[in-house]
């Protein structure tokens, strides 16, 4: 496994991005190939970023939650990604440590990056999730979760926060660790909603 199939793809980087996230180098080699093609500059724009996450969600509506995803990793607020933070950002929204997700999270839910998150930024984050699961999928939803507002006011309930409350970063962690249902909630997992679906069935 030489230096040949990663390409120009550093030894530093493959090797930071091996140890934090679960891909292997065969998957980052061959991916940063493919990023390559795409992004020829090695920097991906929002709008090419939204593109390749919406095939990932070929039956839905991802692009308002994709700008969440993509503000959240832009690091440096350059309006770009590189390589790395795609490949954490994608390693972030399917699989990570229970934490690390969390910071994540937290930093998805706070739209305006002010260090809180407000009842409004939960509405808008979950609004964004709800445009990617399907009518039938919502369907299957509990009757206090099947829409954004519903959703939203379940979180902020389980929080125990007044609506004009705020909820700092350890708050919010602490608080989601805690309890498995607001980890649900504030998650898009089509998976979990299958599996409700395989259950429901005789």
């Amino acid at each position: 496994m030489g230096n040949s199939k990663s390409g120009a793809l550093s030894k530093e980087i493959l090797e930071d991005l091996q140890l934090n996230t679960k891909f292997t180098e065969e998957e980052l080699c061959a991916w940063y190939q493919s990023f390559l093609k795409e992004c020829p500059s090695g920097r991906i724009s929002r709008k090419e970023f939204e593109s390749i996450y919406g095939k990932f969600f070929p039956d839905a509506d991802p692009k308002a939650y994709a700008q969440h995803v993509f503000r959240s990793f832009d690091t440096n607020s350059d309006g770009t990604l590189d390589f790395k933070e795609y490949v954490v950002a994608l390693h972030m929204t399917t699989g990570g440590k229970p934490t690390q997700k969390l910071e994540w999270a937290f930093s998805l839910y706070d739209v305006d990056g002010n260090g809180t998150i407000s009842k409004s930024e939960v509405l808008e984050i979950v609004t964004a999730i709800f445009k990617m699961i399907s009518p039938e999928d919502v369907k299957l939803l509990p009757d206090d979760e099947n829409t954004p507002e519903k959703r939203a006011e379940k979180i902020w309930a389980y929080f125990g926060k007044k609506d004009d409350d705020k909820l700092t970063e350890q708050e919010f962690i602490e608080g989601t660790m805690a309890n498995k249902d607001i980890l649900r909630l504030i998650q898009y997992e089509p998976q979990k909603v299958k599996e409700k679906i395989k259950e429901k069935k005789p």
